[in-house]
């Protein structure tokens, strides 16, 4: 037991490290900008596509996904489908979170964890999974509504623990995987999901102001340089 207590929190503590690498200012600076003084000053993917264009977008926002994804995948396949433990996962998925929303090599300053979360929680088979699958829908579907990714983000985050809740106990069951959990089974994921979904909420709040009064920016890149840009000039030009 005292074993088992000791490698939970160690991959807590590893977990929480992971998440704390914050990818977001290593990519800008390795196209020589610093993100926390740049645009929104956020390290996380939103902003490093507004500074740096899509391609760069995609590269934070998936190793953003992954540091979260990993660890909690690996919980899950350790622990979840051999004994119908659904802390160790809960647990790992919330450090790899807290990480990147408080990174320990930033003085806990960190992003927003939307990135983040959604790979932990995709991690977490199977309800979490199929939540955060229903999340990301309507993220995407408010997304090409209006174009605001604090929007989307807010969206999925709220509509997240009310599918753990459906899939959890209203759903019909005879066309899923898995079986009903009573609320005292239940009542962990439910936790874990609102947590989840407040501290994304939460770290958005000067995004709430803005969309309030109607000043929140659509989601735009930078326009990709014209060829004759970026040509060397050849000899005798």
């Amino acid at each position: 037991m005292m074993v088992a207590q000791g490698l939970l929190a160690g991959g807590v503590l590893a977990a929480y490290l992971v998440g704390s690498i914050p990818f977001g200012l290593l990519v800008g600076r390795a196209k020589g900008i610093d993100v926390r003084t740049s645009g929104s000053g956020n390290i996380g993917a939103t902003n490093v596509g507004r500074l740096l264009g899509l391609r760069f977008f995609w590269i934070t926002f998936l190793l953003d996904f992954l540091k979260g994804f990993i660890p909690v995948i690996l919980a899950t396949l350790l622990t979840h489908h051999l004994h119908g433990d659904n802390w160790p996962p809960l647990l790992i998925a919330a450090a790899a979170i807290i990480g990147h929303v408080f990174p320990v090599y930033l003085k806990f300053h960190g992003g927003k964890g939307v990135a983040t979360t959604l790979g932990a929680v995709l991690g977490i088979w199977p309800i979490f999974t199929i939540a955060a699958l229903a999340a990301t829908a309507a993220f995407v579907i408010v997304f090409f509504a209006y174009r605001i990714i604090s929007l989307s983000s807010i969206t999925a985050a709220i509509i997240f623990p009310f599918m753990v809740i459906f899939l959890g106990r209203y759903a019909p069951h005879r066309w899923l995987i898995f079986a009903s959990h009573s609320w005292r089974n239940l009542a962990p994921l439910v936790g874990a999901s609102v947590l989840f979904s407040a501290m994304i909420i939460i770290k958005h709040r000067s995004n709430i102001v803005r969309l309030l009064a109607g000043t929140e920016k659509k989601l735009a890149y930078p326009a990709p340089k014209p060829l004759s840009e970026n040509k060397t000039p050849g000899p005798g030009c």
